[in-house]
Parts: C-alpha cells; sequence; structure tokens
C-alpha cells in the first residue's frame, strides 16, 4: 500500500482506500512531509471497531491522507518539535483521552468530558460546574506581573480570557484560554437529520455562516452523488465573496477605531452594512443564512437582484478606494501599525497559519487558488504586496482582498447566462464506508470539513475546523515584545472567531 493517497477537494474516496500505517511509520511519514514544506489540513481522532485511530490529512501541492491506529497514548508530534500539529494533539487528548506523551504545553481546548468515558487526562472533575483548573503559564520574577482580561469583556464579543505575562508595559507572554462555550457540534451533526446539517453549521460561527454551510453541502453533495448546475455555483460564489467582503470592510473600521481613527471608523462601518444588506437583497438574510442547500441554493438570483448587486458595487468602491487611502496615508496611523504585533514568516509556516494572516506573513495559500470548489479555477487569483508579518501587513492584505472580491463578484455578475432555478432539496443517501474532506476559503482563510461515513452510510464522524483553530496561537506570538496596550490592536489584526474554535 503506498504511503500517502492523494486526494483531490471533495473527492469521495473508500475508506478501505486510506492507507493504514503502523504508528512508527506513520510518524515517520507525517513528520518527513511536514519538514519538506508541507502543513496540516485536518488531524482527528476516531473509533472503527473498538480501536483507537488517528486520521491526518495534509497538504503541500496536493491534498493526502493517511491513518494509524493508536492506544491509550503515542509520542508526541509535538514534543518532537512538529508545531504544527500542537493544537491537534490537544484536540484528540480531549476529545478521546488519547494521551500525547511529552506534549509540551498538554492541557484542555474545550473543557468536556471525552467521547470514551476513559479518565479525564487533565484530572477534571465533569460533574462540578467548574470541571477544573487551566494550569496557566507563569514567569517568575520580581519585576514580573500579571495582567488577566475576561472572559466578560467590555464589548459584545464572545468569550476568551487573556492572561499576560509582563515586565512594565511590555508582555513577555500571553496565553489565551478559550473553550467557554463548547455546544458539541461535532457530535450534533452525526445525531441530526441531512437535511439539519447546514442549517446547524452556518451557525457554527455566525460571521462565517456562506462559509460553513457551503463546506456541509459539498460534503452532502459528494458522499450523497448529487450535481450542482453552474448557476448554483456562481450564486454560493458571490455569496461567499459578499461575506468576505463585509468581514474585512468591518475589520478595518474596527482597526481604525482601535488607533483612535474615528472618521475611517464611522465610514467603514456604514459600508459593511451595505454589504450585509447585499447579502440580504440574495438570499433574505443580512448573512446569508438558508440560501445553501445540499444540491444547489434555496432561491434563484434574479435579473432584479444582479442588477443591485451591480449597482451598489459601482457606488462602493471609490468610497471604500477613497476610505483606504484615508486610512492608510494617515501617518499616525502608519507608526501604530507598522512594525507591531510581528509574526515573521519563519514563525507563520512553524505555526502553520492560515487566510490573511498567514498571506501577511510571506506564506502564499489561498484554498480559492490551489484547491478550487465551485468556479474558482475559472477565476483570477489574488497576490499580496506586503507581506512583513505586523499589523500594517495584515491590513493590507484585507484590502488587497476586498478589492480582489469585488473583480470576483463583477466577473460573477457577467456569467448570468448561466444562471439557473432553485433547488428543491430532496432525499438522499450517502455512500456508505467512504470519507471526504472538504477545503474552502472562508474570510478568515482555510475552512475544512472531514466526513466519514459508516457501512450504512451513516455519518460515522463529522470533523469541522475553523481557520481559528491555526491562527490563535499565531495571536499569542504576535504580542511576544510588544506592549500590551497595542493588545487590542493586534487583535483585531486577526480577529479570530471564539465559536468557531470552541464549536
Amino acid at each position: 500500500m503506498d504511503r500517502l493517497l492523494c486526494i483531490g477537494n471533495g473527492q469521495v474516496v473508500k475508506r478501505s482506500q486510506i492507507p493504514c500505517h503502523p504508528f512508527a511509520d506513520f510518524a515517520a511519514i507525517v513528520t518527513d512531509y511536514l519538514a519538506d514544506n508541507g502543513f496540516v489540513v485536518q488531524c482527528f481522532g476516531y473509533l472503527d471497531h473498538g480501536e483507537n485511530h488517528l486520521l491526518a490529512v495534509l497538504r503541500n501541492k496536493d491534498l493526502h491522507v493517511l491513518c494509524t491506529t493508536v492506544g491509550e497514548s503515542y509520542p508526541s508530534f509535538t514534543g518532537a518539535g512538529q508545531s504544527k500539529l500542537h493544537m491537534f494533539e490537544r484536540e484528540i487528548a480531549e476529545q478521546y483521552g488519547i494521551s500525547p506523551r511529552n506534549h509540551p504545553w498538554l492541557k484542555m481546548v474545550r473543557y468536556h468530558p471525552n467521547c470514551r468515558q476513559v479518565a479525564d487526562l487533565f484530572g477534571n472533575d465533569y460533574s462540578r460546574e467548574i470541571p477544573g483548573n487551566y494550569p496557566y503559564f507563569q514567569v517568575e520574577g520580581e519585576a514580573v506581573h500579571e495582567v488577566a482580561v475576561g472572559p466578560v469583556h467590555a464589548g459584545i464579543i464572545e468569550p476568551g480570557h487573556f492572561r499576560f505575562q509582563c515586565v512594565g508595559e511590555e508582555v513577555l507572554s500571553l496565553e489565551i484560554q478559550l473553550g467557554y462555550q463548547h455546544r458539541g457540534v461535532e457530535k450534533l451533526l452525526t445525531e441530526a437529520a441531512l437535511a439539519r446539517l447546514p442549517l446547524i453549521t452556518e451557525g457554527i460561527a455566525g460571521d462565517t455562516s456562506i462559509g460553513h454551510a457551503l463546506c456541509c453541502c459539498q460534503a452532502l453533495e459528494a458522499l450523497g452523488g448529487i450535481d450542482v448546475n453552474p448557476g448554483a455555483q456562481i450564486v454560493r460564489c458571490i455569496a461567499l465573496e459578499l461575506e468576505r467582503l463585509a468581514n474585512h470592510i468591518g475589520d478595518l473600521g474596527a482597526l481604525s477605531g482601535d488607533v483612535a481613527f474615528t472618521l475611517p471608523a464611522a465610514f467603514f462601518g456604514r459600508i459593511r452594512g451595505e454589504f450585509l444588506n447585499l447579502l440580504l437583497v440574495l438570499s433574505g438574510n443580512r448573512f446569508g443564512k438558508s440560501l445553501l442547500l445540499p444540491g444547489g441554493i434555496s432561491q434563484i438570483m434574479t435579473t432584479e437582484q444582479s442588477t443591485i448587486i451591480e449597482n451598489k458595487l459601482r457606488e462602493l468602491e471609490p468610497e471604500i478606494r477613497n476610505v483606504c487611502d484615508l486610512l492608510f496615508t494617515a501617518h499616525t496611523v502608519q507608526a501604530r501599525f507598522e512594525h507591531t504585533g510581528t509574526v515573521t514568516r519563519a514563525m507563520a509556516e512553524d505555526l502553520g497559519l492560515v487566510g490573511y494572516c498567514g498571506r501577511a506573513s510571506g506564506l502564499d495559500y489561498d484554498v480559492r487558488g490551489s484547491f478550487p470548489g465551485e468556479v474558482y479555477a475559472t477565476l483570477p487569483s489574488n497576490r499580496n504586496s506586503m507581506v512583513n508579518g505586523d499589523v500594517l501587513s495584515r491590513a493590507t492584505v484585507r484590502r488587497e482582498e476586498i478589492s480582489h472580491s469585488i473583480l470576483l463578484i463583477r466577473n460573477l455578475l457577467n456569467r448570468s447566462a448561466e444562471l439557473s432555478a432553485k433547488t428543491t432539496m430532496t432525499e438522499f443517501s450517502l455512500a456508505p464506508d467512504c470519507f471526504v474532506a472538504i477545503l474552502n476559503e472562508g474570510w478568515r482563510g482555510e475552512l475544512s470539513h472531514c466526513l466519514l461515513t459508516d457501512d450504512q452510510g451513516r455519518i460515522a464522524r463529522y470533523k469541522v475546523k475553523d481557520p481559528s483553530f491555526h491562527n490563535w496561537t499565531g495571536l499569542a506570538m504576535a504580542l511576544r515584545n510588544q506592549e500590551i496596550s497595542d493588545f487590542p490592536l493586534c487583535n483585531k489584526s486577526f480577529n479570530l472567531s471564539y465559536c468557531g474554535f470552541d464549536l
């Protein structure tokens, strides 16, 4: 059997085709792959005939999959220097009670008992309201002081705790503790009726409703043998790009506010609302909910809707350009953005950062270009000019992606002749004993949903990965040796999802 199985994005393969190696061989293959400019898309545990399995989906220029069986523990990849697997190993330990021996940072991820009902690796008692204490990293020294922020915040945001170890104003270490709103999404996705799955996945992260629902629909379509007409694919891409536009523009406004430049903050906030309203025009909901269904879309895009979107883009594009010029040419803004919260290319590669956070540090990876789905293979790709890894680079990447998304939507609107009627979702069944991996470029970066079916065609394992799962550690690294007052600015330049992580 081959060492790795090369798969396509959305390609269904029989589970028996996935190479299953003894752990020593699995570890050697994965280690060599990651050392040779490889990255982790997914690495997760599952149970099969009473045995603990680990499955890894890896990427370089192609996608590859392999698996192994393990007992109650295995030698940690992270402990051997493979930081790209750091969070994945912690998640496996919590979900399945399988210990990665010598993991240097083995802590809870979402605070829930493991699915095998074995002893909790972290010594938590889940019969208590507060199951256990989180073992924070501490820096010793007379001049060191600790600053704790959250989980209850002054703004209307989701819960997360940030623990700073500081000397004066300088941050020596930031530790980010999440898991306050674990909802059991992955388990629910194996129990709910197939028709409910898109509704559940579009609620994984409210600002990524289109992205997660698209992953779910594509997975069900692949396993159910459902074809999607090109017209529906065009509408899906338009919706995904509108979601990207609304969020990038909103974040540029938030960055403006964090440096007390209120004029562009106000303009960007208003323009963000315009793009949310375009999603409302397209789907009937400002976040695009209920638009995507397995097999296509819930309603056709009419000529009137297409005209409204085209006219609004024509109106907004010069406004966006002018407000961006106002923000990016201000010397006070440049002084705050430049050289703040820098994540070097080497660090970004070591952590496996994705999306605009990775691209701003020089990692040239975009799912739309590398593993295109829907109609992205027919659309022009984007390149980023500023890749210094600081707040300015992350903001500049957003600005460039805004222009690119407008270009893509215009390109798609010009293909109105390909549009067709809406889809009425019908009953379908999933191929038994199969596996599929889905990747999409959500506005934050690489989204991935992986599904395994059993011999009856039921979903045995549904694994979700939001790009924030990769990038929260990048934010922690960005704060090292920065002033603590730069935290809001760095945090907003990443703008990661709490609920997308907590699942």
